[in-house]
């Protein structure tokens, strides 16, 4: 994949390493399996984990077939090996396993399969949420870095992507400037998330305190009746 679907050189800056993201560019594969990786970790750490991979296997690519063959627990020990390679190696070693034997099993083993013949977004954001390991946010972020940045453009792409056009994730990163942008949207989208649920527990609090006190003058005022009887 080291030409865009228009036959454009592809040139990423998401890992923020040189051979880390000419692997990216280059690697299907590598690609999907970065997009997996990326929860609750850098978002450098989580695509590099594909190229460190690759050299702890012993070679410049990933193999889909040689990854869902693998015995469990030496695969997991590439992960856990320090530097670990997330910081949940062990779950995600069996998360990017069990990718690569989907792979396998429905595309014969070539990621590009996934979204090469996709005749529409929806079709494609369908096929990338089956994928183990990719909810719904993740299948569009990385539907919206196929678009972006691989030229991997069905009609509707945007759309399902739901792209709004600001710098909100992986997608938009082409350099640190890029990085630093899409940090700070996250940052602030996980503020405001904070926030609104603060505010529902606060409303939600005040009105069971509301129900309490209103049973409790319901009681009071039946005691006073029973009271004068």
């Amino acid at each position: 994949m080291t030409k865009s679907e228009s036959g454009k050189d592809i040139t990423l800056r998401i890992a923020q390493q040189p051979a880390a993201d000419e692997l990216l560019a280059r690697s299907p594969l590598a690609a999907l399996v970065g997009m997996l990786l990326d929860q609750q970790v850098p978002m450098e750490w989580a695509f590099t984990g594909p190229y460190t991979l690759a050299e702890r296997m012993g070679s410049d690519d990933l193999d889909a077939a040689e990854i869902a063959a693998y015995d469990p627990e030496a695969f997991a020990s590439l992960f856990t090996t320090k530097p670990a390679l997330h910081r949940y190696p062990g779950s995600m070693a069996q998360r990017v396993q069990q990718l690569c034997q989907y792979l396998v099993a429905e595309y014969e083993g070539e990621a590009s399969a996934v979204w090469r013949d996709a005749g529409t977004g929806e079709e494609l954001l369908r096929r990338l949420n089956d994928l183990p390991g990719f909810g719904t946010q993740k299948a569009q972020i990385f539907l919206a870095l196929l678009g972006k940045q691989f030229g991997v453009r069905p009609p509707g792409w945007r759309a399902a992507a739901g792209e709004d056009g600001s710098r909100r994730s992986v997608a938009d990163i082409t350099g640190p400037e890029s990085l630093t942008e899409v940090r700070a949207y996250k940052q602030e989208a996980k503020a405001a998330a904070k926030a609104a649920k603060a505010k529902k527990q606060t409303s939600k609090a005040a009105k069971s305190a509301k129900g309490t006190a209103k049973s409790a003058k319901g009681t009071a005022k039946s005691a006073k009746g029973s009271s004068q009887g």
